[in-house]
């Protein structure tokens, strides 16, 4: 048996060396290899989800010397094909599935292939072979709630609004953490003022993270029955959203909001020429990308939940360093020039410093809240827990 063993040891050894994934000592070669990304529905170019997944894995390949390669998700009937044929390849050390509605695909996938290391973004996938990178959404959505509640009322809006895709449970986290963060605007604005504004919410699932014209639709509703901001958390969606609060600001013959949109996953307060985004719920995807391939190339990958919230910067408020290094993201994706920069910035630190600095302070005492556990964001992950939310906090 021991001569069979080290055979074999032999033979795998050689075959590693043959396709590059080890190496002799002393050769004085970057370790390389291969990781696949497989995205949702989608796709690259929302600025937003999917783009975040592949900016995180482009840069960890970039890091660690390997080869990414990205797989497109047309439809949902590509999801199980794509992580399978993924892994019957053998070519990955890893393989990252971009969104919650994958789980059924790598679910599967995962408990035929066991030798094979799989990451999973917004799901949780019980299989020693899966890292599942979760979010506080909640927690995201309660800060931009407060802040758009406050704005809302200082602008003399009754209501606010929020774009939503597909209902599935991750969705129902930012849902409720909104609704959390409208009503603890409404009281913190009370608290400041005197008066209680009881701004009310405008809420709708399209049913989709693809049709950019039915966020355009939801949005130009919203704005009609008196939202002063509308919040995207539909990916692509937002790109309808912004048409519409663009629209509706220069029906005013006005360049800079309100009414404003707020946006999702990225920073995206560059969109809008700096000044029709007030700010940018940010949940780092491309950071639990990254963490996944450096775990791999580090020999640390463990089948775990990884969870990313306020109090780890996974999730956080978009500020002015991020604008700053998104700025170049919008430019590399082709969203807006070089040459933009400069008016980007100007307009967005004008926007800013025309709302009352007490609304920030308070967006930023809500934050150290929730990093010190004094306050609890709640969360949805089914109907029933999300109807009790709405009952909870009803923002008529």
């Amino acid at each position: 048996m021991q001569g069979k063993s080290r055979l074999l040891i032999l033979v795998v050894a050689v075959s590693l060396l043959i396709t590059g994934l080890v190496l002799l000592p002393g050769a004085g070669q970057a370790l390389k290899g291969r990781v696949a990304v497989i995205l949702d529905v989608g796709g690259r170019g929302d600025l937003s989800f999917n783009d975040m997944g592949f900016k995180g894995t482009d840069e960890a390949a970039a890091d660690f010397g390997l080869q990414m390669d990205e797989i497109q998700s047309a439809s949902d009937a590509d999801y199980l094909p794509n992580t399978r044929n993924a892994a019957i390849s053998g070519q990955y050390d890893l393989i990252i599935g971009v969104g919650f509605l994958l789980t059924d695909a790598f679910n599967t996938v995962a408990a035929e292939f066991p030798n094979q290391k799989f990451a999973i973004i917004d799901s949780v996938v019980d299989q020693p072979n899966v890292m599942s990178i979760v979010f506080a959404e909640n927690e995201g959505s309660a800060l931009v709630g407060a802040l758009s509640a406050m704005v809302a009322a200082y602008y003399g809006y009754p209501k606010v609004g929020v774009v939503l895709g597909i209902e599935i449970p991750v969705l129902y986290h930012f849902e409720a953490g909104y609704r959390f963060g409208i009503d603890w605007g409404n009281k913190k604005y009370q608290q400041v003022t005197g008066t209680n504004p009881n701004i009310g919410l405008l809420w709708t699932y399209t049913g989709t993270f693809s049709d950019i014209a039915k966020g355009y639709a939801a949005s130009q509703a919203m704005l009609a029955q008196g939202a002063g901001l509308i919040y995207n958390v539909a990916g692509p969606l937002g790109i309808g959203d912004l048409q519409a609060v663009t629209e509706a600001v220069f029906a005013q013959r006005r360049e800079a909001g309100p009414p404003f949109m707020i946006g999702v996953d990225a920073n995206q307060d560059y969109l809008g020429d700096g000044h029709r985004v007030l700010a940018s719920m940010m949940k780092r995807v491309d950071r639990g990308c990254y963490k996944a391939v450096a775990d791999v190339v580090h020999g640390t990958f463990q089948g775990e939940i990884v969870s990313l919230g306020v109090s780890n910067r996974g999730i956080a408020i978009s500020r002015y360093q991020d604008l700053l290094d998104f700025i170049e993201f919008g430019i590399n994706a082709g969203a807006i020039t070089a040459a933009d920069k400069d008016r980007i910035i100007s307009n967005w630190l004008t926007m800013r410093q025309g709302i009352p600095y007490w609304i920030w302070d308070a967006v930023s005492d809500l934050e150290m809240k929730i990093v010190s556990g004094e306050i609890v964001v709640p969360t949805a992950n089914t109907v029933d827990e999300m109807l009790a939310i709405r009952a909870q906090y009803p923002l008529p």
